[in-house]
């Protein structure tokens, strides 16, 4: 039984590793698979020997069988033949190979029982190997899905805790809507000061006409008291 005793400390100090360092989960998981089934390879060579020799047991137990029966077989021979020392000596060996066979048969009942329990282990063994090969995709599209998420959080707190970068962006907004505030005052400034220059320059012009029309009426008012001589 000290082969599984040493199964299952390797498989818990892979686990052990695994968690600890949990770098690549997919890459450990998948040697933690391949750990486990060259395990169970040594582990069915182990059971394996324990079989054979359970079965070795066995021949020993079938062959003092056999020896017993045919010693006594002997020695009813020998007893017919009225051969009473050879019958002694044929039940003697009889006897030698009924002792063996008795120890041989515990020996026996005690590796066969144990065979029977590595046999339940390794076929509890096998079924646990193959339901962690079932898990580990779910284990790894797991593992996967708790990375993206981790991600995604450093994403959020980066930006969320970024506020130096929102405070600029504010900042600049409002500069350019000041810019675009002066922008447009200059140019109302610009079209009111068109507009004052171009009343100006009427108002001269009107000013100019009125100034000579006046001038040409006094004129005409001077022709009119002239005497007859001058004018002529």
């Amino acid at each position: 039984m000290g082969i599984f005793s040493r199964l299952k400390t390797l498989i818990s100090s892979n686990v052990n590793d695994l968690i600890n360092r949990a770098e690549n989960p997919e890459k450990m998981l998948n040697q933690l698979i391949i750990d486990m089934n060259e395990q169970l390879i040594e582990s069915k060579k182990a059971v394996a020997l324990a079989i054979a020799d359970e079965k070795k047991l066995e021949r020993e137990v079938l062959n003092h069988e056999a020896q017993s029966v045919e010693w006594e077989r002997k020695a009813i021979m020998a007893v017919k033949a009225e051969k009473d020392d050879l019958a002694k000596e044929a039940l003697l060996r009889k006897q030698e190979y009924d002792n063996n066979l008795a120890e041989y048969k515990k020996q026996w009942e005690a590796q066969k029982s144990s065979v029977g329990q590595l046999k339940e282990a390794l076929r509890d063994l096998q079924n646990r190997i193959e339901e962690a090969q079932r898990k580990k995709n779910l284990l790894i599209a797991r593992a996967k899905r708790a990375e993206a998420q981790r991600k995604i959080q450093d994403t959020i707190s980066t930006v969320s805790g970024n506020k130096s970068a929102f405070e600029a962006f504010d900042r600049m907004a409002q500069k350019v809507d000041q810019i675009e505030a002066q922008a447009e005052a200059a140019r109302e400034l610009e079209d009111f000061s068109s507009h004052s220059s171009l009343e100006k320059s009427f108002a001269e012009l009107e000013k100019s006409d009125v100034s000579a029309d006046m001038l040409l009426m006094d004129l005409k008012e001077k022709i009119k008291v002239l005497p007859a001589e001058s004018r002529g």
